[in-house]
């Protein structure tokens, strides 16, 4: 068990996704604002190594932003864009 303990995960938070034309993205600079396609209660995805592991909410206190784990990922949700 305490080799499991050892293995470093990468957890990353999806908050929405958006399609540019390459010509757009390649004029944006510093504080350029990219439009989500997620609204403002809409549950993230959490993935461990770019894998999608599960779905949560924010939760804002004080000046600390966290994740609350909500339920279990749907791989093919996340791979059909199910935001």
């Amino acid at each position: 068990m305490s080799q499991v303990r050892s293995v470093n995960v990468e957890i990353s938070v999806v908050l929405g996704r958006s399609t540019l034309p390459m010509q757009q993205l390649l004029r944006m600079g510093r504080g350029a604002v990219i439009p989500l396609d997620a609204k403002t209660n809409d549950e993230v995805w959490i993935l461990a190594n770019n894998h999608p592991v599960a779905r949560g909410e924010i939760q804002i206190n004080d000046d600390k932003i966290a994740i609350m784990v909500t339920r279990a990922a749907d791989v093919y949700d996340f791979m059909a864009g199910g935001l």
